[in-house]
């Protein structure tokens, strides 16, 4: 029986272990923390990702290891490379990890960024600001997700307190300066690619966030041909140079008809947990497919599908449970201000059909905004 190994334990791990057992896999985890969700459904090593011996005792138990998360550091799956296979590769990891090294890449594979500078110190800041323009956004390099790690500069008057909060890092972690993208809509492509080079995506997925963390993710979306196209192109642009195996998610900013890249995740997705439900295949099972060297699943969607993001804490399952297409998925974590502890995904034959049940759930768990979107989609 094979056993897959996974750096972190978090809900994606959980859900990645979830989909496995129909294949009949094993699954181990390295995790910093003992209460890693996924370590409910997996044994759980607790360890810092650079210690050696975790590292080894990781290794010894697993026959291939993935990730659950992007900031993994890149020598650690390295390490385990060389003893063990690891997909994706540790160059995929590394390049995600950096902003300025995955803004190069997509510019030099010609997908359309927007304007980005290296900020090493303060004179550099200066400097860009300048050449780009306000408003922009100042980030770290490394490290930062679901909003954290960043400040908006929208005007000369905020670059000293941009500074004040971000400056410190720029000697470790490193800064880069972005323009600021007023987009129209978000898309992500998930993709998924195979040991033999096949390559697959989920149709194109639409995309909201609140306070820079994922709220809602619908799919299919309504767009023209050419633009879908020219999105799936750009991830298998990113997928054959990376040698990538396995899933991943390019984010994109839509403006004016023009898709701008905004970054690249390295692991299964937020936006595709509605695969679960809505697809033949979802992007869980895939990526163990990929990681595996097995067949790829067909990823053609069941219909409709919408994905909430439960954030801080879970709200009553009835409102969800309730609707024909209802599903609920609970991680398994305690409340706490800010953190990802849950999601549901409605899924319909139709929009109109899609369209009431949001109606309905936003109603009941009094969610304006999900009530909203319902009235955007029909």
């Amino acid at each position: 029986m094979t056993t897959v190994g996974i750096l972190g334990g978090g809900q994606l791990a959980r859900m990645l272990a979830l989909s496995g057992a129909p294949l009949g896999l094993r699954f181990r985890v390295l995790d910093t923390v003992a209460d890693a969700c996924a370590g409910q459904f997996a044994p759980l090593i607790v360890g810092d990702y650079r210690d050696g011996a975790a590292l080894a005792e990781f290794a010894s138990q697993v026959d291939v290891a993935t990730f659950d998360f992007e900031n993994v550091p890149a020598e650690s799956a390295q390490w385990l490379s060389e003893r063990v296979p690891v997909f994706p590769n540790p160059r995929a990891l590394s390049i995600a990890q950096d902003r300025l090294a995955e803004k190069t890449l997509f510019r030099e594979l010609g997908i359309p960024v927007p304007a980005f500078a290296d900020v090493p110190d303060r004179a550099a800041l200066d400097a860009a600001i300048v050449s780009i323009g306000a408003p922009c956004i100042l980030k770290t390099r490394r490290l930062g997700y679901d909003g954290k790690g960043q400040f908006r500069i929208r005007s000369s008057a905020d670059v000293d307190a941009a500074w004040d909060a971000l400056g410190a890092q720029a000697a470790t972690v490193g800064l880069i300066l972005e323009a600021f993208v007023p987009f129209e809509r978000e898309f992500s492509v998930v993709a998924v690619r195979g040991r033999d080079g096949e390559f697959r995506t989920w149709p194109l997925t639409e995309n909201w966030h609140v306070d820079g963390v994922l709220s809602v993710s619908l799919a299919p979306v309504r767009v023209d041909d050419a633009l879908a196209q020219s999105a799936v192109a750009h991830a298998r642009a990113l997928a054959e140079s990376l040698d990538y195996v396995g899933v991943f998610a390019l984010e994109l900013f839509c403006r004016d008809g023009v898709l701008l890249a905004n970054e690249l995740a390295p692991r299964v997705h937020n936006s595709g947990h509605w695969t679960i439900e809505g697809s033949e295949t979802s992007q869980f099972q895939n990526h163990l497919r990929a990681v595996l060297g097995l067949p790829l699943g067909d990823t053609r969607m069941r219909g409709h599908a919408c994905m909430l993001n439960w954030i801080g804490a879970m709200p009553d399952a009835g409102a969800v449970l309730r609707e024909p297409g209802g599903h609920w998925h609970d991680y398994g974590k305690d409340s706490r201000a800010g953190r990802k502890v849950g999601h549901a995904t409605l899924r319909a034959d139709s929009t109109r059909e899609l369209a009431v049940a949001l109606r309905r759930v936003g109603a009941a768990l009094g969610l304006e905004d999900l009530i909203a979107r319902a009235e955007a989609i029909g």
